[in-house]
């Protein structure tokens, strides 16, 4: 850029506001350049040239500065108001695509800074027409152009790789978690382990009796047992887990299970409730005290297994709105757009109506698993809870009824192990696949910053 003169906008090229109200625009034949990167249609046109279209207002609404986009447009085109056009005076001085690629890449630096207001943020045509610009000939401009299209447009295509690539992540995530559902990636285990009848770490049908007679060693019990949440060996939730439940017919079974493993439903491993929360939102008879009060959001920020994490505390009054269970207690998301997603809460605290809590599961493994079997089941949830309501929402009768493949406790304890290392790796997959993207960006940033530096 030192070899090379620098020149102000203003002094080389005219600067126009657009004339074309975005929202009332009668769409047309023509394109109406608006600040997204996609265009309108306008019926009528304002420009008929190439031009460079910098936004006058911040992306990111009041009181901030930014500009997401910068645009080239050539032709005839409308121009939404809160844009200006900037043009060249002379085409065989100053191309438009080299100014657009020179403002595209250094926006940040040479034209936000120039956005002026406390609330409405903008940026003025007369602020516009001071920047300065390196001006190369032209011939170099046009070569230094057709370079950065070029890198823009293999930037591109590795861009829509990189996501593709992702998305096949995502379908092996949920294979691998069908696989285990399904006794696949267990299957060689299983030779050297066979079923042993009438025990529970061998055999799925003496785990699901114990599960039934609320058996609990004593160091599973919790150590504080609330009134609210019953513990896995009491008799309200082994009254839970004892309510009749319809048979699962041949025609519900979806997959063949391995010999050991039975089908049965989760209401009959498990009391599933729903939170309750405080009304009104915000009193403070209820909150801001010291018990965590968890909303579907603290389930929905991460994708880790475990729950630490919470947002709102209440007091003791608010016991009275919602439940209170022990850490270790599986959860699960049931109304809006995010339902179905599980979550191990490691604390002891109360949860608001879009969570349900599976109550009396007496081994952190069976937990472990029901984890990734409701994670697989995520999908299913989102079709099942959207049938005929307009809000999706997850009743807990549609999980309670959910057909469940219970493996015997060693089983799986070996199927969670082979998840967890099977996902590690998808993990570092994923890694590797957005390194080789922020590599090639990187590089593709220094090859522009280097040939505009000069």
């Amino acid at each position: 850029m030192s070899q090379w003169k620098k020149v102000k906008i203003g002094d080389i090229c005219k600067i126009v506001k657009g004339t074309t109200g975005i929202a009332s625009a009668e769409p047309g034949q023509y394109p109406l350049v608006v600040t997204a990167e996609e265009r309108k249609t306008c019926s009528s046109y304002q420009f008929d040239c190439e031009a460079v279209c910098i936004p006058l207002v911040s992306s990111s609404g009041h009181g901030k500065k930014s500009l997401k986009n910068v645009h080239y447009q050539n032709g005839k085109f409308a121009l939404g108001t809160i844009l200006c056009a900037v043009i060249p005076n002379n085409p065989d001085e100053l191309d438009a695509r080299f100014l657009h690629q020179y403002l595209q890449f250094y926006k940040d630096t040479v034209l936000v800074p120039l956005m002026k207001g406390a609330a409405n943020v903008s940026l003025s045509m007369k602020d516009i027409a001071t920047v300065e610009f390196p001006l190369p000939p032209i011939e170099k401009q046009r070569e230094l152009s057709n370079l950065f299209i070029t890198l823009q447009e293999k930037q591109k295509e590795l861009t829509a790789e990189t996501e593709q690539q992702l998305e096949y992540t995502k379908l092996l995530r949920q294979n691998i978690l069908q696989d285990a559902i399904e006794g696949k990636l267990t299957v060689e285990w299983r030779k050297s382990h066979p079923v042993i009848k009438g025990n529970p770490d061998y055999d799925a049908e003496a785990l699901f009796e114990k599960i039934q007679k609320g058996e609990v060693s004593p160091s599973l019990q919790p150590d504080k047992p609330s009134s609210a949440t019953p513990s896995a060996g009491s008799n309200a939730a082994r009254n839970a887990r004892s309510k009749k439940m319809s048979p699962i017919t041949a025609e519900e079974k979806p997959f063949e299970i391995p010999e050991g493993w039975i089908f049965t439903r989760l209401g009959e491993i498990s009391e599933i409730v729903r939170g309750g929360s405080p009304r009104p939102a915000g009193d403070k008879t209820y909150y801001d005290g010291d018990i965590p009060f968890l909303k579907v959001a603290d389930l929905t920020g991460s994708n880790e297994k475990e729950l630490y994490q919470f947002t709102y505390t209440i007091k003791e009054a608010g016991l009275k709105k919602t439940r209170l269970v022990e850490k270790e207690t599986l959860m699960l998301t049931n109304s809006g757009a995010t339902l179905g997603i599980p979550k191990i809460c490691m604390i002891q605290t109360t949860f608001n109506d879009g969570i349900a809590a599976f109550l009396g599961i007496y081994e952190r493994i069976l937990k472990d698993y029901l984890y990734y079997f409701l994670k697989s089941k995520t999908k299913w949830f989102l079709k099942e809870a959207a049938k005929g309501q307009g809000q999706p929402n997850l009743n807990t009768d549609i999980v309670s009824g959910t057909i469940l493949p219970l493996p015997p406790l060693k089983e799986q304890e070996e199927i969670v192990n082979k998840i967890e290392s099977l996902l590690a790796k998808v993990t570092e997959l994923e890694n590797q696949i957005q390194e080789r993207k922020t590599l090639s960006e990187k590089l593709a940033f220094g090859i522009i910053k280097e040939k505009l530096e000069g």
